[in-house]
């Protein structure tokens, strides 16, 4: 496999054959109908590229493919490479494991400007990845524009301090924090997306980590008359969503504002984290899942929602975040579920027991760890496996407040996630980790992404004396 062993996520097939390809080459497309969805057949000959692929995204990803055989440079912004580039002759089939390959990017904690979240959908389309979850509401920041309820980015977009590390103690940093993106910003982010063939799926929370919403129109909360500002600390706030026909009426209108901006078949609706819960509020979020359903979309919501023991309304998704467990129940139920456990993908979480690891919180997840993370656990039945979407890394952004940071706390762990989600049949760590350090870190290079080194932080990536909150 000399030539082709530098791919990441790890092909399907690859049939070798002798001789090289001068590039630039003619590069020829065709559709084919008999591969799977997403998948493609890349031949290679002295003469010339052909494709053949399944559809839009099939296409995508053969590019990506040919981009990294050409080298770290085809990821530059600018050619800076002199001299003859070839590629290795061959074949290559490929199509991905799993139809959900996706990314939680959490901007409401922390807010990413609009370029930032172009250069991370960049980032993901490079690795074959398919759907960025947009976490746009929660205690600390709303950030999706809503003309209806002004005060929602007016009042809710803006805190006036954040929590330093995390600890239970008073230490807040005094700096404001804030942002949030128009309606026309998270259309250009949706085009840009689709054009890489990554679906953008919003998430509004409910009822919990609503407090934003709530400093922002105190009638939403069970305490109309208390004033709230927007939560300074990290954490679970107990301010709760009133689970009042007035309040689904709001959230319905808010919601009629994200359909008209994502065309995602499914919406994220969080339901997570609700200190104090009700069957009113079991209430209040199937009443958001009719309204979606009713439009014509599919409902997302975190484990808890099973939580009631009711039957879900609709077709809903079921996000398993706090293990395993609640994704084989949910996939022996009949629901569609998206693996995403704390226990193996938060990439939040600290990355060695190193006193250096900066702000070192959740779990240890190495990037052997993520690595061998299996989205079919064995307890799952063989008749309830077709209900497993696919899998979701998250990097939820209370100790990432930057690009820098986020970098550091994503790659190269989701290099390795990435290829758990696309690639099928037996993983070898050693393997992964050789072409991992001779040819994706230099790509990573090129596109200019400050990744944790393989051998922990650089300085500038430490951060003494900031408190995290470990998990073991």
């Amino acid at each position: 496999m000399t030539g082709f062993d530098t791919l990441l996520p790890r092909p399907l097939e690859v049939r070798p054959a002798p001789g090289e390809c001068r590039w630039p080459a003619p590069v020829s497309v065709e559709r084919d109908t008999s591969l799977p969805a997403e998948g493609y057949r890349l031949e290679i000959t002295p003469e010339r590229v052909a494709m053949r692929v399944a559809d839009d995204a099939g296409e995508v990803w053969a590019h990506q493919t040919l981009r990294q055989l050409i080298g770290p440079d085809a990821f530059r912004a600018a050619s800076i490479h002199s001299g003859q580039l070839t590629l290795p002759c061959g074949t290559i089939i490929d199509q991905p494991r799993f139809a959900w390959r996706g990314c939680l990017l959490d901007v409401a904690r922390n807010f990413r400007p609009k370029a930032d979240v172009l250069r991370f959908i960049e980032l993901l389309a490079a690795h074959k990845l398919n759907v960025l979850h947009l976490h746009l509401t929660d205690d600390q920041g709303w950030r999706i524009e809503v003309p209806r309820f002004p005060k929602l980015t007016e009042i809710g977009a803006w805190r006036r301090e954040s929590m330093v590390g995390r600890h239970d103690g008073p230490e807040r940093d005094g700096r404001p924090h804030g942002g949030f993106y128009t309606g026309d910003d998270l259309r250009e982010i949706v085009a840009y997306a689709a054009e890489r063939a990554i679906t953008v799926v919003p998430e509004i929370d409910v009822p919990g980590h609503s407090r934003a919403a709530i400093a922002a129109y105190p009638e939403l909360g069970a305490h109309p008359d208390r004033r709230l500002e927007v939560w300074t600390s990290w954490g679970v706030s107990t301010d709760l969503l009133a689970p009042e026909e007035s309040t689904v009426d709001f959230y319905r209108a808010v919601f009629d504002e994200v359909l008209s901006i994502f065309p995602s078949d499914v919406i994220g609706i969080g339901g997570d984290e609700v200190p104090g819960a009700t069957d009113r509020h079991a209430w209040f979020v199937e009443r958001i899942i009719e309204y979606l359903h009713e439009r014509g979309r599919r409902a997302l919501g975190w484990d808890e929602i099973l939580d009631p023991g009711r039957p879900l309304p609709g077709p809903t998704v079921i996000g398993s975040w706090r293990g395993e467990e609640a994704g084989v129940r949910a996939a022996i139920a009949g629901h569609d579920v998206v693996m995403c456990p704390e226990q193996y993908v938060y990439l939040d979480h600290r990355q060695s027991d190193h006193p250096d690891e900066p702000i070192p919180v959740g779990f240890l997840h190495t990037l052997e760890h993520v690595y061998g993370y299996e989205p079919l656990p064995p307890g799952l039945l063989e008749s309830a496996r077709h209900h497993v979407l696919g899998a979701q890394a998250q990097v939820w952004t209370e100790h990432l407040d930057s690009a820098r940071r986020v970098d550091y706390a994503a790659f190269p762990r989701l290099c390795a996630f990435a290829e758990a989600a696309w690639s099928q049949g037996p993983r070898d760590y050693p393997k992964f980790a050789a072409r991992l350090r001779a040819h994706h870190l230099p790509r990573l290079d090129a596109l200019g992404v400050e990744y944790r080194p393989l051998d922990g932080p650089l300085p500038w990536q430490t951060r003494p004396g900031v408190p995290g909150r470990p998990r073991s």
